[in-house]
């Protein structure tokens, strides 16, 4: 017999059927859906830093601390580079860099230019223990002077050198020391933030918390990710499967399935009916997330059938709000780097290749419209079932833009390793002739000679746009073991000497 409960929303969903069919086509943008917040405060890194450096005064005195000061000389970058002046505009640009990172720069004012200085800089930082360094290099002679605060300092440390201010090669313990990335550039403020931004990242997965939504646990249990010491807490399906019953389609998620569906390009084989458990389980994997106050979930979702939060997932890693499939750990944890390391949500998706043209091919049921970030524009797609299982849920069928750069990234929790490949989108071929599931892309990967090589297991994360070389200083920070088609570029290898 039909429960009052069943029957109004027996009512509400049918009156929801009758308003999505009777929609107009032509495309629109997606209304606009509050994001899913924590309540949780986070605290930001701090970056403790210096500029090293004598004033001129102090040359022409011969009080440098360096060979040269019995000549009042200016070694490289010279008596023209005006480093206070320098200082002024590098900190001026690395507050504008660190604006909306979960970082506070803490500077000193004065440069440093003596041992003595050095010293009280490494006890001041011994004492305060921040989470990562920022060193700028204005002198030649000086670059002695930094060498003892790499060695003591077991924490990641940002080195900028600027260009003209060394004599011959570079430093060799510079370009080799542990856990730094050695910038030895003109005025490259890309490469400064890839180290803000990488510190970024770390600081807020350490704050941030993943829900686990597992099938095989009976009660609520709690676990932590080591490397990132990120929190992470399981929850029975059951939680989700009964949320979802429970959930009723309101004007705003009947508003939603409108804009998912005339927003496609196609639409095969779908009933109202899917589109409708679509917003369901949207507002399902909403609820659950901000009931237990988490940043980022994953569901054992494959056996869920017409509750799959196929459209949610794609939703919400469009608007950063990370969401893993099949209750796969290193999967969810690489969208949550990602999307804090490149400011972009991912594709999940399991591997193929094609062995005759050398091609990766990707295929899932979750990938994003908003593939160049949240603020940017919705990709062409269509709609279609979940290619693997009945009822016919609905999943998006997202349309690659061919020739733009990609980039393939995967973490791995117990190897502590990460992998970032470069490659270009070829196209987004159909099904048939190819199958997989609904979104598929193929790629060609740069300079890999075969595609095979570069497989990681399933569920990497495919990302639009050029992250590579983001991901490669996230690794050199942060010890973890890299596999990449990119050239280590921040640590050439010495030049062989001469016969």
């Amino acid at each position: 017999m039909m429960t009052d409960h069943d029957r109004r929303t027996f009512l509400k969903s049918a009156a929801a059927i009758a308003a999505l069919t009777a929609w107009p086509t032509g495309c629109a943008t997606f209304p606009s859906i509050p994001p899913v917040t924590s309540a949780r405060k986070r605290k930001p890194a701090v970056i403790r830093g210096a500029f090293f450096y004598p004033s001129q005064e102090t040359v022409l005195a011969g009080k440098c601390e360096d060979s040269w000061h019995v000549q009042q000389w200016s070694t490289w970058p010279g008596n023209q580079f005006q480093p206070e002046a320098q200082q002024e505009k590098f900190m001026a640009k690395l507050r504008e860099l660190a604006e909306g990172l979960d970082v506070q720069l803490a500077l000193e004012a004065q440069p440093i230019s003596t041992s003595a200085g050095v010293e009280a800089f490494l006890a001041d930082v011994g004492r305060t223990k921040p989470d990562a360094l920022l060193l700028v290099n204005f002198w030649n002679t000086f670059s002695a002077k930094i060498k003892p605060i790499l060695a003591a300092y077991p924490g990641p440390v940002i080195l900028y050198h600027a260009l003209g201010a060394n004599h011959q090669l570079p430093p060799e313990y510079f370009r080799n020391a542990p856990h730094t990335y050695y910038i030895h550039s003109m005025e490259h403020w890309d490469a400064l933030e890839r180290g803000l931004r990488a510190v970024h990242a770390k600081t807020r997965l350490a704050q941030s918390r993943l829900l686990r939504v597992s099938g095989k646990l009976t009660k609520e249990a709690d676990d932590c990710e080591a490397f990132f010491g990120l929190p992470i807490h399981g929850i029975p399906a059951a939680q989700f499967n009964d949320l979802f019953d429970q959930t009723v389609v309101t004007p705003e998620l009947a508003q939603l399935a409108r804009a998912v569906r005339r927003c496609a390009g196609q639409v095969t084989d779908l009933s109202d009916t899917a589109f409708l458990d679509g917003v369901r389980a949207h507002a399902a994997v909403r609820t659950l997330m901000e009931r237990h106050a988490a940043d980022a979930i994953t569901i054992e979702c494959l056996m869920l059938k017409h509750r799959k939060p196929c459209l949610s997932f794609a939703l919400n890693n469009g608007a950063l709000v990370p969401c893993g499939c099949e209750n796969d750990l290193n999967a969810t944890l690489s969208l949550l780097l990602g999307a804090s390391l490149f400011g972009r949500g991912g594709f999940q998706h399991n591997p193929e290749f094609d062995t005759e043209q050398n091609l990766y091919f990707g295929s899932h049921c979750t990938c994003t419209t908003k593939l160049h970030g949240a603020a940017g524009p919705d990709a062409p797609y269509d709609l279609r079932p979940f290619f693997h299982q009945l009822p016919k849920s609905l999943a998006l069928d997202v349309q690659w833009p061919a020739g733009e750069t990609a980039t393939l990234f995967k973490y791995q929790t117990v190897k502590k390793t990460l992998d970032a490949w470069r490659g270009a989108v070829v196209t987004s071929p159909g099904c048939p002739p190819t199958g997989g599931c609904a979104t598929r892309v193929l790629l060609k990967i740069e300079s890999v000679a075969d595609v095979c090589s570069i497989y990681a297991g399933p569920h990497p994360i495919l990302y639009c746009g050029d992250f590579a070389r983001q991901a490669q200083v996230f690794a050199q920070l942060y010890g973890l073991e890299l596999h990449t088609n990119l050239p280590p570029s921040a640590r050439p290898p010495a030049p062989k000497p001469a016969a």
